[in-house]
């Protein structure tokens, strides 16, 4: 079918409506007017089509043409992504810069990857090989730590015609060529295109397993994140979303981490642009941005384009999957992306539903939290996408639509509590209203690779927490003094959990990132004070000389003073909190 040229006809902010546009389809990618600003068909009317712009359209005039390029939004993907700051639409950030150094200037073109820079490839197969989607026919070192490798193109296969030598090429330059069942030459160059909006095809789904380990406590003993699983981390301004989604970028054990700051003020992503260059990865001891890739789309950019932002990343994360690397994805915040989604909307003209949002914002959340899995690859790999979705709510009020909808999506959720920020208690992540899906599902996993009893461990300290939480009313009535010695206990017992276990500084060199057999020390550390000074208690002895033992101070102090290649001493405190109550019970006998 032979394209014309659309005619723009109505221009509304980023919408744009064009006439003589019956040849083009919707989710195909245009150019508009004569600066070739990139858009989007979204809704065709007959021959009336209404495009979404991913640029500013000032200075768009009625009468200018808009031209098809034949295929829909897509990215391109390639050696060269990991390290680099790109935009909502993958245009690298560091490379407009050397263009504009002030602003993204119009009409620069769907700029992507390098194709300047020449990799040393390594080749993998031979003339006469039978190669099929998701093979790997050669590799780049892409960072010191990820090895990037190039596969077949889905529902492209055949047999192996030409090969080049190991050697430097450019991203454009055929290494491969493949003949078909027709007869048909395949040239295989080190990149792809994938549209956005469709996931990348995988073997199989497999079910979740492994827990994405932290490093923060109330994360991975409470409320576990699974290698593969959707996390809501939402809350109120200030409460910490960004420092919490940094701690899980800098210290989870993903492979690759795709950050995407999703409509967040500059300033708060300029700090992001500024640290993650300069943090060291605990793993390798090299740059983190060498496994690292960051989509930058502030507030003040184009509202289409942080639409598209949350897209961009989820098809690069699939990328990297299909790999076989573990990889996840921060969206800081998914509540801008749907601000965003209901500008769009309401410039389209839609009938908005509950607070103006669009009514298919619930399916288009549930469409990008569904990309999240543990997957078989095309290649037979094992691999992971974990998606963790910061909420910025209105006012801290969790029953707005986007918190609401996610909730429904996610399997763990994080709820942020501002009453927990205000009194420094960080990360505020709030242990009651909290919850992880994933704690049966990991069950076996804990068992296996930390302690038989970890899992009972921990649902007796939620216990405890939810305990003192019903006698923080009576107290707020009637005082603590008035509380039989048990209770009082329970109170002593949560605090040791909250300050000494829960509560943890992101900034302490000891305490910013912790291993699981200290978590499971120090809970057991807890659980021996409360089991010994439980005994005391049933004999008469006063809370207060309970609490004036000096091994308290001990307990407080061991997320600090014990680093986690010095375990030992924590079976020493153990020993020396059961010796203290046990020589208190027999001054008492």
């Amino acid at each position: 079918m032979e394209y014309s040229e659309g005619i723009v006809n109505i221009i509304n902010g980023p919408v744009v409506k064009g006439t003589n546009m019956s040849s083009f389809k919707v989710n195909e990618m245009v150019t508009v007017g004569e600066q070739k600003l990139i858009g989007e068909v979204v809704s065709i009317e007959e021959d009336v089509a209404t495009v979404q712009v991913y640029e500013e359209t000032e200075g768009l005039k009625a009468g200018e043409k808009i031209y098809p390029t034949g295929s829909p939004l897509s990215v391109t993907l390639g050696p060269g992504m990991l390290g680099n700051i790109f935009d909502g639409i993958q245009r690298p950030l560091q490379r407009i810069q050397q263009m504009s150094s002030d602003f993204i200037p119009e009409g620069i073109g769907l700029l992507s990857l390098d194709r300047s820079k020449e990799w040393q490839v390594t080749i993998l197969v031979k003339v006469g090989d039978v190669l099929k989607s998701g093979d790997v026919y050669a590799t780049v070192q892409e960072t010191t730590s990820i090895l990037h490798k190039l596969m077949v193109p889905y529902n492209i296969g055949g047999a192996v015609k030409e090969v080049k030598t190991d050697g430097k090429y450019t991203i454009e330059e055929t290494i491969v060529v493949l003949e078909n069942n027709k007869g048909e030459q395949l040239n295989l160059t080190l990149y792809c295109k994938w549209p956005v909006r469709k996931p990348r095809p995988i073997a199989d789904r497999i079910p979740i397993y492994k827990p994405l380990i932290t490093g923060q406590r109330v994360i991975d003993s409470f409320y576990p994140v699974a290698k593969g699983g959707t996390v809501g981390l939402p809350g109120g301004f200030g409460t910490g979303k960004t420092v919490t989604q940094h701690q899980f970028a800098k210290w989870s054990d993903a492979d690759i981490i795709v950050y995407i700051g999703c409509g967040e003020r500059g300033n708060e992503m300029t700090d992001v642009l500024e640290e993650f260059p300069a943090l060291i990865d605990p793993r390798t001891d090299r740059p983190l941005m060498e496994r690292t890739i960051l989509i930058a789309n502030t507030s003040n950019m184009p509202v289409a384009a942080r639409e598209a932002s949350i897209y961009t990343g989820i098809t690069m994360a699939e990328y990297y999957r299909d790999m076989g690397y573990d990889v996840a994805i921060m969206a800081d915040s998914t509540s801008r992306w749907a601000e965003a989604l209901r500008e769009i909307s309401g410039r389209l003209e839609e009938m908005p539903a509950e607070e103006g949002y669009p009514a298919y914002l619930p399916s288009r959340l549930a469409e990008f939290y569904e990309r999240a899995g543990c997957v078989k690859t095309l290649s037979g790999e094992e691999a992971s996408v974990t998606i963790i979705g910061a909420v910025s709510p209105a006012g801290g009020d969790f029953s707005e639509p986007v918190t609401e909808n996610t909730k429904r999506f996610v399997t763990a959720f994080l709820a942020l509590d501002k009453k927990l920020a205000y009194a420094r208690h960080y990360p505020a992540i709030n242990y009651l209203t909290s919850y992880s899906g994933y704690v049966t599902m990991l069950e076996d996993w804990y068992k296996k690779n930390v302690a038989e009893d970890m899992i009972e461990l921990r649902n007796k300290m939620i216990r405890l927490l939810q305990e003192e939480e019903k006698l923080n009313e009576i107290v707020q009535l009637v005082g603590e003094d008035v509380l039989p010695n048990d209770q009082a206990l329970v109170l002593e017992t949560a605090r040791m959990i909250k300050k000494g276990f829960l509560q943890q500084n992101a900034l302490h060199p000891e305490d910013t990132y912790v291993v699981l057999d200290k978590q499971y020390k120090m809970l057991q550390v807890i659980d021996l004070f409360y089991e010994n000074a439980i005994k005391c208690v049933k004999m008469g002895i006063p809370i207060s000389t309970i609490r004036s033992e000096d091994v308290l101070q001990d307990i407080f102090k061991m997320k600090y003073e014990i680093p986690n290649d010095k375990l030992e001493l924590l079976d020493e405190l153990k020993i020396k909190v059961v010796e203290t109550y046990s020589n208190l019970r027999q001054k008492y006998e």
